[in-house]
């Protein structure tokens, strides 16, 4: 399923503790790990000092890499080393596509006292963009981040990209024997606050089931008996959370669509939420915008 991954380090200790995750991921699916330092050419602090300075970063980039080549050995993991220049985000996503990765796996945040490298923006905005699944860790919560997963959670709610995160998590769980949970949260934000757990409306309970019976459908390599359903009535995130606690949940699929779920520097409400406190790993993969597909097919409209 995953044959080529990508870690960025810059060889912190939250970059340390997320690469064994990572590395957990590569032994499981036999797959090699790319990793790379970004040395950041556009910060002012790096365009004033001579060419001295950035050789030092270089070999800083190569020391930590090189690192984490032996680590990765330890385990029998083939690793790809690189060194490369530029803005962090982009040279991620670059590389990413250059060497046809299949997933990238960063902590959701970095070390922010030295502003350098892979800060929690890096990764957002990472995520907005990579057409490649990024998987996030957060490296601060006391949680035992094991791989493979046993219990994946899926948020579905009729989106293209909720199909896309259900059409990973289908193959995820055929993949790793894995128990997949479907979960749709009805947002009862806008409503009667006396409401409660309960159903508000018979419409809502109808439609919910319906998104429910279409993500099982959307997760068909699933094997069926592997496969929960959940429908909950509440705020999404506090929903989603309580379920991640209440399933020993080990892992989140959260699907986006194109690049209008998301601005251009800042991840969507409830996505954000999720990365940035779930106390276990999320996988963001996209679902292509219809211009994207077919941008390359002559004479199909726009």
């Amino acid at each position: 399923m995953y044959n080529r991954l990508l870690f960025p380090t810059d060889g912190s200790e939250i970059a340390s503790s997320v690469f064994e995750y990572a590395l957990a991921i590569a032994s499981e699916h036999d797959a090699e790990v790319h990793v790379i330092n970004v040395v950041n050419t556009t910060l002012d602090s790096v365009a004033d000092i001579d060419r001295n300075g950035i050789g030092d970063l270089e070999n800083e980039g190569t020391r930590i890499v090189h690192e984490a080549v032996e680590q990765a050995e330890e385990r029998g993991i083939t690793v790809v080393p690189n060194v490369v220049h530029g803005k962090p985000y982009e040279s991620i996503i670059d590389y990413g596509e250059e060497f046809n990765i299949d997933l990238i796996v960063m902590p959701n945040h970095g070390r922010e006292e030295l502003e350098r490298f892979l800060l929690g923006s890096v990764t957002e905005r990472v995520i907005n963009i990579s057409k490649v699944p990024v998987l996030t860790v957060n490296p601060s919560v006391d949680h035992d981040h094991s791989y493979p997963a046993r219990d994946v959670l899926v948020p579905t709610d009729r989106s293209q990209g909720a199909n896309r995160a259900l059409s990973e998590g289908g193959d995820l769980a055929n993949t790793t024997s894995a128990t997949l949970h479907l979960l749709h949260v009805v947002e009862t934000a806008m409503m009667d606050p006396d409401i409660g757990s309960e159903p508000p409306d018979e419409q809502l309970e109808k439609r919910a089931n319906a998104i429910i019976a279409e993500g099982v459908e959307a997760a068909d390599t699933a094997p069926p008996n592997s496969v929960t359903r959940s429908i909950v009535y509440g705020r999404p995130h506090r929903e989603i959370h309580s379920y991640i606690k209440a399933n020993n949940i080990d892992l989140i699929i959260i699907g986006v669509h194109g690049q209008t779920d998301f601005n251009q520097y800042a991840l969507g409400r409830v996505s954000a939420n999720i990365v940035r406190t779930s106390p276990v790993p999320v996988l963001m993969v996209r679902q292509p915008a219809a211009d994207e597909t077919d941008s390359s097919c002559e004479g199909n409209p726009q």
